[in-house]
């Protein structure tokens, strides 16, 4: 079992007692009736946006097959809204408050790019670049950085070419 699943169960008991003392408090401030009402038109907004996040999601997904563009900007995107629109659906005012911000589009990039990056520290290179496509570098300007000398090549079978092909791993 991995390290970071042990502690799922205590972190869902903390959710639930988080969700029940902010309804408390909610409760007391505003009144029993009106705390109820939030937490059902939340709900009910999360399941409409369910419907929509998914079919969106579908939709890109499918737009960017069609294109013969890869996939994962579009996946991403519709993860990212299907978790905020599931966050919304779920009773409670603080999971329906996360789920209202994932649905925010400045919150919602800066969490379809860590879902991103997650992602590609995941999975091989090859399944990275299919998904999202060539990885862009970043390159500092500045003084430039001594060029290190390249080594003699080593030389094979008396310097002759020779033919061959190279097969990735895994594609044989």
């Amino acid at each position: 079992m991995r390290r970071g699943l042990r502690f799922v169960p205590l972190a869902l008991l903390l959710t639930v007692v988080l969700e029940l003392a902010v309804f408390v408090g909610v409760g007391r401030a505003l009144g029993f009736g009106a705390a109820v009402l939030l937490v059902f038109a939340a709900s009910l907004l999360g399941l409409v946006l369910l419907r929509r996040e998914g079919m969106r999601a579908w939709r890109g997904f499918r737009a960017a097959a069609a294109a013969g563009q890869p996939p994962g900007g579009q996946v991403t995107d519709g993860l990212v809204g299907l978790a905020g629109a599931l966050l919304l659906a779920v009773p409670g005012l603080i999971s329906g408050l996360v789920g209202l911000l994932l649905l925010v589009p400045p919150v919602r990039h800066l969490a379809r790019a860590g879902v991103r990056r997650a992602t590609e520290r995941r999975v091989s290179s090859m399944v990275a670049g299919d998904l999202f496509g060539p990885r862009t570098v970043r390159v500092r300007q500045g003084a430039p950085q001594p060029t290190p000398q390249p080594e003699q090549p080593v030389v094979v079978d008396g310097g002759r070419a020779i033919e061959g092909e190279i097969v990735e791993p895994g594609r044989h």
